[in-house]
């Protein structure tokens, strides 16, 4: 079988930095704002510590938007904007659809359930749709990928 790519298509990635910028401009005034009203002494911690929170949020949101996997017939290859690994098949207990409640909406995603250590977010799964059809292709392709490498 090919190797099997699992990522937001381009519109996916397009709205997705739409939302990354309104973000940015929100903690951009909250940092101005902040840097405008603080006291003299104290107020470069607080445009320090904001401007750092967002670059996390930021290089984090990145992170997720341009993250992917890369099935393949030993594991599942984690690429994502700053990192990378690997995880055989054999270390694979289970795929499980996540949901999380936030002030935004409630969010979806595929996770990757280990059989040792913690379980791990897939790159590129994450969606506020309640009945998202890619989500559940994409849940699909990769759960008959595992059955198919651990029943071989």
């Amino acid at each position: 079988m090919p190797d099997v790519w699992i990522g937001f298509s381009s519109a996916d990635r397009q709205r997705y930095w739409w939302r990354n910028g309104i973000v940015m401009l929100a903690l951009a005034g909250v940092t101005v704002a902040v840097g405008l009203t603080a006291r003299a002494p104290g107020r470069w911690w607080w445009v320090g510590g904001f401007s750092v929170l967002s670059l996390a949020i930021f290089v984090g949101t990145i992170n997720s938007i341009y993250g992917r996997v890369l099935l393949t017939a030993t594991g599942v290859e984690f690429r994502t904007f700053v990192s990378g690994r690997s995880i055989r098949w054999d270390e694979v207990a289970g795929i499980e659809r996540r949901q999380r409640a936030l002030r935004s909406g409630i969010w979806w995603d595929l996770r990757i359930v280990r059989v040792r250590g913690r379980s791990l977010t897939i790159p590129g799964t994450f969606t506020n749709r309640m009945m998202d059809a890619e989500l559940e292709r994409k849940q699909a392709v990769i759960h008959e990928r595992w059955s198919r490498a651990v029943a071989g």
